[in-house]
């Protein structure tokens, strides 16, 4: 299997190179030439398998054979073993036809793990196999540089950066980052918002040559083994609730839009889905897209659910050039207009969008009448992310006769802002975690400045 760039003027590459890659050369990101189909028997035998056999089975057709079957296995295996929940992502009903995809029971209580876990693992194999090192550079807007850190901090051949938006993340998340004491690891508050952050890191990948030779890798969701990873629990929910013999919808709190491009993956592999909510806050890019065809910037918002605090989505350009049939120069004159102007959706890509994907955006006030309310009908406490799901799942979904999975993407204790402005006293970490305010902190606070960030890097790695 080879992998192209949605933009369509760079080399295609081997799942070896796309994972160490990240970002394409001309700006685009990697997708699969080709997908993998599965059978309506082959999702069928996978009822009942363990989390990890169903993931092995899922994502050994992407890797191509460019790991050994019995150590791709064991990599996998080792990945989902440092989940606290022996089902990994455990499926809680919440009504007759209404369920949460708990994502949270990983090192780091986000859906992030599901991926990372297993990406640091992938990058240090292939990484000693090259007898290579390599800087690791992310940006976050909350759970993606924790569940990062928390992947690689045990890996030999790779030192990690990340950025995120200074006094923007919760009180937990930026702990969960900066608290963590490894050689490897360096963190940095940017003087800016997550937009600045990924634009530094794009415009890093872009032109490496501040590294002088040393290999710049990707952990954020450009990364392909990311999506290749939350494929699985889409599938492994899918064929929990009856797949292939009956559809399932999905709701998914959406930023950044890798999460969603998963599912849609999962669909085009053989999953049936009925229906792709994407659940939006007050930064709605994707909402006014798909409903009113504007694909504009806004100013960033800042939320009460603040890893939804994004402007630009960048994986929504996967999606964009699948709708546009590939076409690799249409998605990049498309996203040129998109940086300096109102921009549009052709008619014809618009409506394949809407004839598989629906929206709902909410605001603050909406996320905590929503907290309150899930608690009163279901005895959850959901996280503020999760919130949005839940009451898209309620006010977008095609029927009440297809299960309904709204996906949690987040513990409720990394957002105890919201859940105390919400009325309740808050929720408690887990026991691992429940020293986590005490510890001691180490980051850096910088402009945000490529000259200022990529310094630090040159000046910081091993």
């Amino acid at each position: 299997m080879r992998y192209v760039s949605t933009r369509g003027q760079a080399p295609a590459l081997s799942f070896e190179e796309v994972v160490l890659t990240g970002l394409a050369n001309d700006g685009g990101l990697y997708v699969p030439e080709s997908l993998p189909h599965f059978s309506a028997e082959a999702l069928a035998d996978m009822a009942g398998l363990s989390y990890a056999e169903i993931a092995f089975r899922v994502m050994q057709p992407f890797v191509n054979g460019e790991i050994d079957d019995d150590t791709f296995h064991g990599l996998v295996t080792d990945a989902y073993a440092t989940f606290n929940h022996d089902a990994v992502l455990p499926l809680k009903q919440l009504d007759a036809n209404h369920f949460l995809l708990e994502q949270f029971h990983g090192p780091t209580l986000a859906f992030k793990d599901v991926a990372l876990q297993l990406l640091g693992r992938l990058l240090d194999h292939f990484l000693k196999k090259r007898n290579e090192r390599a800087v690791i550079m992310g940006a976050t807007s909350g759970d993606t540089g924790s569940a990062a850190i928390e992947g690689c901090r045990h890996c030999d051949n790779l030192d990690i950066f990340i950025l995120h938006p200074h006094n923007r993340v919760s009180e937990v998340q930026r702990r969960q980052m900066t608290t963590v004491v490894a050689n490897n690891v360096f963190n940095v508050a940017i003087e800016g918002n997550f937009d600045d952050a990924q634009a530094m890191v794009k415009q890093s990948f872009a032109n490496q040559d501040f590294l002088n030779g040393s290999r710049l890798v990707a952990v954020n969701s450009i990364n392909w083994a990311r999506i290749m990873a939350q494929i699985v629990y889409y599938v492994a929910a899918g064929v929990a609730l009856g797949a292939p013999h009956r559809e399932v919808s999905f709701s998914v709190p959406s930023a950044n839009f890798g999460n969603v491009f998963a599912g849609y993956m999962a669909h085009r592999m053989g999953l049936p889905v009925k229906q792709f909510i994407i659940a939006t806050n007050a930064n709605d890019i994707l909402h006014r897209t798909l409903t009113a065809n504007d694909f504009s910037k806004r100013e960033l918002a800042a939320t009460l659910a603040p890893s939804m605090d994004i402007v630009v989505s960048s994986n929504f350009e996967r999606l964009l050039f699948d709708a546009y049939e590939r076409d690799g120069d249409a998605v990049a004159a498309l996203l040129e207009r998109f940086q300096t102007e109102p921009t549009a959706l052709a008619d014809a890509p618009l409506a394949k969008l809407r004839a598989k994907f629906s929206s709902f955006s909410v605001d603050d006030a909406t996320i905590l009448e929503v907290i309150r309310e899930a608690h009163h009908r279901t005895g959850e406490i959901l996280d503020p992310h999760t919130a949005t799901g839940y009451r898209a799942a309620e006010r977008a979904r095609a029927d009440q006769s297809t299960p309904m999975v709204t996906l949690a993407t987040a513990h409720p204790a990394k957002f105890a802002e919201a859940v105390v402005k919400a009325g309740f006293q808050g929720v408690p970490l887990p026991t691992h975690m429940d020293d986590l305010l005490d510890r001691e902190e180490r980051y850096s606070v910088l402009p945000a400045t490529l000259e200022a960030v990529q310094q630090f890097v040159v000046d910081n790695r091993r």
